[in-house]
């Protein structure tokens, strides 16, 4: 079968796609026939050995998929073959098939297309774990979403229009933030151009915000953070600026605000339960048309180096797939 390979760390151009062994299905796993997987910012860390998990070469980068159900391991129930589900997993997704754990899959509804299902399961599960668990945030407070237009920061426009908070977007261009309009933005701020803590204390009526999702790191995480209301909650989600930033501590106490570490992937092995429910409402929204989950563009894994190019220069507006199989 094919796969998207890693041969050794370095840039997406040193990608290939070669002929891999079929897995096989062993005690506790299902074997999933892949049509989609879903790329995130961190796969363009990931290959470079930039991330924080650090697969030995070789291994196929993608962290989340969508497909079918090609063979049951011993002990599995609730599968059959044939059955639509979708997974995640840390890297390894770009390829035909996959042999993963059953307990990191689910069930994809019938009205819920497969390219929609496979862009749901990171970006869309941090993002919810975020704004419910970490934030604990409450109908009708202000979100400010960093990075708006991306992958997790339209899943922040999106969940939190669908958990009831103003949100504010804020992007880098009049265009990235008219799309973020058109999925739940309230307000928005282009922060090459405008006074991003004048804007904030303005909408905010110089109260400032609740919650602030930040996926870009760097300057923008001491001005957000000087930008809480009392009591608010900064929410650290990665580094998509490429600058981990050191704000300075006294603004918590000043402001009896929180810096909180959202760190999905423990979540997922530390609280399966409350991570399965997570999943559960997100497919429910993504259902009933309440996440729309956009999809910026689907690439055949031979045009691997546009999809990664997409992510890397902050073209892509919502998820960008790799198409593995045929969605029939």
């Amino acid at each position: 079968m094919k796969a998207l390979i890693c041969p050794a760390l370095g840039p997406a151009e040193t990608l290939i796609v070669t002929e891999v062994e079929r897995p096989v299905a062993g005690p506790g796993e299902v074997v999933v026939d892949i049509v989609y997987a879903a790329l995130n910012f961190f796969d363009t860390l990931i290959i470079e050995g930039k991330y924080q998990l650090k697969p030995e070469p070789p291994f196929s980068p993608a962290g989340e998929f969508a497909g079918r159900v090609a063979e049951i391991g011993a002990g599995v129930t609730g599968f059959a073959v044939g059955d639509r589900v979708m997974g995640s997993t840390g890297f390894g997704a770009a390829r035909e098939a996959i042999a993963i754990a059953a307990n990191r899959l689910a069930h994809v509804p019938a009205g819920l297309a497969l390219d929609k299902a496979a862009g749901l399961s990171i970006a869309y599960g941090t993002t919810l774990h975020a704004l419910k668990q970490r934030a604990e945030m409450k109908p009708g407070e202000s979100l400010v979403v960093l990075g708006a237009s991306g992958g997790v920061g339209l899943a922040a426009v999106e969940i939190g229009k669908a958990m009831g908070a103003r949100v504010i977007a804020c992007a880098s261009s009049d265009d990235k933030l008219a799309f973020a309009r058109g999925y739940g933005a309230t307000e928005t701020i282009n922060y090459a151009t405008e006074d991003f803590r004048a804007r904030l204390k303005a909408l905010t009526g110089g109260k400032g915000v609740d919650v602030v999702y930040d996926p870009v790191g760097g300057p923008l995480t001491e001005l957000a953070l000087r930008s809480l209301a009392w009591k608010g909650r900064l929410l650290v989600i990665g580094f998509a600026s490429g600058e981990i930033p050191k704000p300075p501590l006294n603004l918590t106490l000043l402001k009896g605000c929180d810096i909180r570490g959202v760190y999905w992937g423990d979540f997922v092995a530390r609280e399966p339960e409350a991570n399965r429910d997570n999943m559960s409402q997100l497919l429910s929204w993504a259902e009933s048309g309440a996440l729309q989950v956009h999809v910026h563009a689907i690439f055949p894994i031979e045009r691997r180096l546009e999809a990664f190019q997409a992510i890397s220069r902050r073209q892509a507006l919502g998820k960008v797939l790799l198409q593995l199989g045929t969605d029939v």
